[in-house]
């Protein structure tokens, strides 16, 4: 084994939060270690934001077979396909177990930057109506902070990042700092106007806000709506921690990046109570290695940082490092998504879109705000948008020769869609644990996973579709078809919990500062560490939650308490 250097932090994960603590740590004047699992990446190569279908050896259709046998959960994101795949980890290579009957999909990336460079680039803020829900209806144990705590941290990190969007002055989903936001359509206008006159003014749709530019921002080009962003963006006009936060720390001369750096184990030492280091295997060498530092961030997604800490148990901590609460590994959750109904709008047949906005609508939670539904608790959020359908059409339709050909040089009709993203509540019984019997390409046990939707989230889908339906008549729409799918956990790719923020250490694992309560210097700032999942898209807070945390161990060290 070969001890390293020694560093002022350790980062564990270079993705969206692993990237913003490096930014907030190096800018602070700590030397930081970054460790990366996966490789680098060269955006120079890598990136095939104008590659072609007809440039690929499948065509953009997919090496299914090879796909079978190394990404058989990975190729259900619709992101995973031939010109991305490279982006997501070999299922074969970074396995888990699952119980029978409750299918989980982890969706995951290993490369500098993380999932940063595939994610979906929605940024909602979460308001009081989540950090109070916990408390208010006994599930879960109550959020430490409250909105007001991480408001003036949710700036900070949109000035930087760079959110387009439409002030709307809803309660339930406040401003954000805004860059101009992208146009709606002309059915998508219908559709928001028709909406406020029917609901008077309960149910609002906007433009969704989305972490790409529509301005050049901080050495940044705005989007030119090519529309491939799973593909990466090479004018970075999307936020990704190797566009945006990475090259701030490297600015610093404070940050030293390290690939192919497979986290093992958390190092503790028993004299002093605290984490000294990490234990790593060299990806490409298998060789054993160990950083020390004074502090450490563990930033590599929410069930990998669970990972690491329960596969760092030791004599002092059997059950998993800062586990005393007992409550590490449990609490999993993912929003629920697929409910939903689509419909045409007629009487706009002389209009057209004009270039590929990467972004659609969003309208916002209107259940159990003021009012509670009798069927579930919480609420949910649509997604979707109108579009006027295109020669694809033909697919779906009889037809051949050339008048069939010759009708689809015409646009087709517009059509809408709402697509709704939920709540999931947390649950105990919701739960991660090291797999005795199985581990991955490095030798580490890999987790099993034990997920399930409740009643409460089956409801709670059931009614994104009426109301979708109901919004969509309510707007004049014609073939109105509602549908529900059938999506396991995780697929959202939003998985929260397991290391769960609390008032209370017997009952939750870190503090309201995302610091663990067993062990001072150590910090856990992605998706485990919420409380709750509420329905808005996670990753605008994991960020500022990294920001505060850092800020405050900061200032923890000048007072000398770490």
């Amino acid at each position: 084994m070969v001890k390293q250097e020694r560093y002022d932090a350790i980062v564990v994960g270079s993705g969206i939060t692993g990237g913003w603590a490096a930014k907030e740590l190096t800018e602070r004047g700590l030397r930081t270690l970054v460790l990366e699992a996966g490789r680098s990446i060269d955006p120079e190569n890598d990136y095939v934001m104008t590659t072609q279908a007809w440039e690929l050896p499948f065509r953009g259709r997919r090496d299914r077979l090879r796909q079978e046998r190394e990404r058989p959960i990975q190729r259900e994101c619709y992101a995973c396909d031939e010109w991305s795949e490279k982006f997501f980890v070999r299922d074969d290579q970074n396995p888990y177990t699952t119980e029978d009957g409750k299918p989980f999909l982890w969706i995951r990336s290993r490369q500098v930057g993380g999932r940063s460079i595939v994610w979906g680039r929605q940024v909602y803020r979460l308001s009081d109506l989540d950090f109070e829900a916990n408390a208010r209806d006994g599930f879960g144990v109550d959020w430490p902070i409250r909105y007001a705590d991480i408001e003036p941290w949710y700036d900070h990190v949109e000035r930087f990042i760079g959110v387009s969007g439409q002030a709307e002055g809803l309660a339930q989903l406040p401003d954000s700092r805004f860059l101009p936001p992208m146009n709606l359509n002309c059915a998508e206008q219908h559709v928001r106007d028709s909406l406020m006159s029917h609901f008077g003014g309960e149910r609002v749709l906007t433009i969704g806000r989305c972490a790409i530019l529509t301005a050049n921002h901080g050495g940044r080009r705005a989007c030119h709506y090519c529309g491939t962003c799973e593909r990466g963006c090479t004018t970075h006009s999307y936020f990704s921690s190797l566009a945006a936060t990475l090259p701030a720390a490297a600015l610093t001369g404070r940050m030293t990046l390290r690939p192919h750096s497979v986290v093992h184990s958390v190092i503790y030492d028993p004299a002093s109570g605290r984490a000294s280091g990490v234990r790593v295997i060299d990806a490409e060498t298998q060789e054993t290695l160990e950083f020390h530092g004074r502090l450490v961030f563990l930033c590599a997604s929410a069930l990998e940082s669970t990972r690491i800490l329960l596969h760092s148990a030791s004599e002092r901590w059997p059950d998993g490092l800062a586990n005393s609460s007992g409550q590490l590994g449990h609490n999993l959750m993912d929003h629920t998504m697929g409910g939903g109904a689509q419909g045409y709008i007629s009487g706009m047949d002389d209009k057209w879109i004009y270039g590929r906005r990467p972004n659609g609508i969003y309208l916002p939670r209107f259940r159990n705000i003021s009012d509670q539904h009798p069927d579930f608790l919480r609420g949910y959020a649509y997604q979707g948008g109108g579009s006027r359908l295109s020669w694809e059409r033909g697919n779906d339709m009889p037809g051949f020769g050339a008048d069939f050909k010759h009708a689809l040089r015409s646009p087709g009709p517009w059509r809408f869609r709402f697509y709704g993203f939920g709540e999931c509540l947390p649950r105990e019984s919701n739960q991660v644990a090291l797999d005795p019997d199985r581990v991955d390409a490095w030798g580490i046990p890999v987790l099993n996973i034990q997920c399930e939707w409740s009643d409460n989230e089956r409801a709670a889908l059931n009614d994104m579709s009426i109301q979708a339906a109901e919004m969509l008549e309510a707007a004049g729409a014609s073939e109105v078809s509602t549908f529900i799918e059938d999506n396991p956990p995780g697929l959202t790719i939003h998985e929260m919990g397991t290391a769960r923020m609390g008032r209370d250490p017997a009952t939750s694992v870190l503090n309201g500062w995302n610091q663990s309560w067993d062990i001072p210097n150590l910090f856990v700032t992605d998706g485990a560490c919420m409380t709750s999942s509420a329905n808005q898209n996670p990753s605008l807070t994991y960020m500022a939650l990294t920001a505060r945390a850092v800020d405050y161990a900061v200032k923890q060290i000048a007072d000398g308490e770490l």
